[in-house]
């Protein structure tokens, strides 16, 4: 076989085995989620997909806390990860420890503390800051979250109200959704967080004198091979189309 017949044929084979190969795979997302975005989230991300051909796989874990279930705790522990959703305290420390791509956080929605009651059970009247202290004086149990509006509420909130004391026995950081469960009378959390839980009523928000506001943002994660795609998801979620669905669960869009 001549040299140029054999480059011929090696050219020829090489062509052959592209078009036999399956097509290049789309890009895999990995992200984690704290609770207070997930309902946007939820009903955002099919569509994301579907118009990307992105593919994403989603975990959840709390905004804040040492603990090692938290987003910062799994990213700590070699958790891969390429896009993190959180409340902006806890993304701010992961900035600092140098975990995320700097530029690339994003604002997104902001949400404040509602209360639930169980269904059927009476609405309590929390219009005034006197009233709703007086409601948490009267519960039996408070549910509140172990993030950052149940942090609030235990170490700043309680303390404002002068009634620290009387609500520490009573109130549990499972959640507000023991309220749905029958494990608490009362649950305190992130609007957001509170409209999906079955088998509550949603009495309101606090009172803007002791509200507390909580910003989620997103971020592309330090060391992701997905960087395009990662910030192709965060700049839908943080887009105008996101807007309608991130306002239904509960929270107003970051987005100007």
């Amino acid at each position: 076989m001549s040299a140029l017949t054999r480059r011929t044929f090696i050219r020829l084979s090489v062509a052959l085995c592209l078009l036999a190969a399956p097509a290049t795979a789309s890009a895999q997302v990995r992200v984690i989620i704290s609770g207070g975005f997930s309902a946007a989230y939820r009903e955002l991300l099919p569509q994301f997909e579907k118009t990307t051909g992105i593919t994403v796989t989603t975990t959840s874990g709390g905004s804040v806390g040492s603990g090692p279930n938290t987003i910062g705790g799994q990213l700590r522990r070699g958790v891969a990860a390429d896009v993190v959703i959180l409340a902006r305290e806890g993304l701010s420390d992961l900035i600092a420890e140098q975990r995320i791509v700097p530029g690339s956080d994003v604002d997104l929605a902001s949400s404040i503390i509602g209360m639930v009651v169980r269904a059927g059970a009476p609405k309590p009247d929390i219009s005034t800051v006197e009233n709703l202290k007086q409601v948490l004086l009267a519960a039996r149990s408070v549910a509140v979250s172990s993030s950052t509006s149940g942090v609030y509420l235990t170490t700043t909130l309680y303390q404002k109200l002068g009634i620290a004391d009387q609500m520490k026995a009573k109130t549990t950081m499972a959640g507000a959704a023991a309220v749905g469960r029958g494990e608490a009378e009362i649950g305190l959390q992130q609007v957001s967080e509170v409209l999906p839980i079955p088998g509550t009523l949603f009495v309101g928000t606090i009172p803007s004198e002791v509200q507390y506001v909580t910003t989620y943002a997103a971020a592309v994660v330090s060391g992701s091979s997905q960087v395009d795609a990662a910030k192709r998801l965060i700049a839908f979620l943080s887009s105008a189309e996101a807007e309608g669905a991130i306002a239904k669960s509960g929270m107003k869009p970051s987005r100007r």
